[in-house]
């Protein structure tokens, strides 16, 4: 249950349009599946089962009150401060390939574009998935920034080995795997990504090494 949420809506007063930022974390495991916003959530984690009762709640208030309400799930956000520097440099492990899960990803320049969109142009009670259009595995994500930015590449282990390794939030990001749609997003808000993958922000992070790590 989502308090925070829960106490804010007690001092909305006088909004008419209004832009939730959920997790895409209330998918749960999609076993590496393309999914979209239709896809029903089977949130996993505590920190999703909250972000999926903050949206319920909000809907709930939303109908009520007349607000237009907009939900903009979100993956993992990365800009040249956001960036797994510290695990790279750390040598923590990266799941085998055979093992591993597919990521979704979203530069912090375009999140803000699709944020603004949703805002103002974005449907009520509309879920809209703001993600690149990268299919990366979690091991070839870590392998480009550290390629990118000449630091070794994480090592690769089984899960078992990681399990005894890694915290349990960060084991939490290796137990799901989904590809998701952006269509929505483009579609019915016009966004146009500056970084539509991954590999397209890379050159301006080599660009800026010195300044990154």
């Amino acid at each position: 249950m989502d308090f925070r949420t829960r106490r804010l809506v007690e001092i909305l007063q006088g909004v008419r349009r209004l832009v939730y930022v959920s997790t895409t974390g209330v998918y749960g495991d999609c076993h590496g599946e393309h999914i979209d916003e239709t896809r029903a959530p089977d949130p996993q984690n505590a920190r999703a089962r909250r972000r999926l009762d903050a949206e319920t709640v909000l809907r709930k208030i939303a109908r009520k009150r007349g607000i237009r309400l907009a939900i903009v799930r979100v993956p993992g956000i990365y800009a040249k401060d956001r960036l797994p520097i510290a695990r790279l440099r750390a040598r923590l492990p990266a799941l085998n390939a055979s093992e591993d899960v597919y990521t979704n990803h979203i530069h912090a320049d375009d999140l803000v574009l699709a944020l603004k969109a949703a805002l103002f142009a974005g449907r009520p009670m509309r879920i809209y998935n703001a993600s690149d259009d990268s299919e990366l595995l979690m091991g070839e994500y870590f392998d480009r920034i550290a390629d990118t930015l000449d630091l070794p590449r994480p090592p690769r282990a089984d899960r078992a080995e990681i399990e005894s390794r890694l915290t349990p939030i960060q084991l939490s990001f290796m137990r799901e795997s989904r590809r998701l749609s952006n269509s929505r997003m483009k579609l019915e808000l016009g966004v146009r990504l500056e970084f539509p993958s991954v590999d397209a922000a890379l050159p301006s992070f080599r660009r800026e090494r010195s300044t990154i790590v």
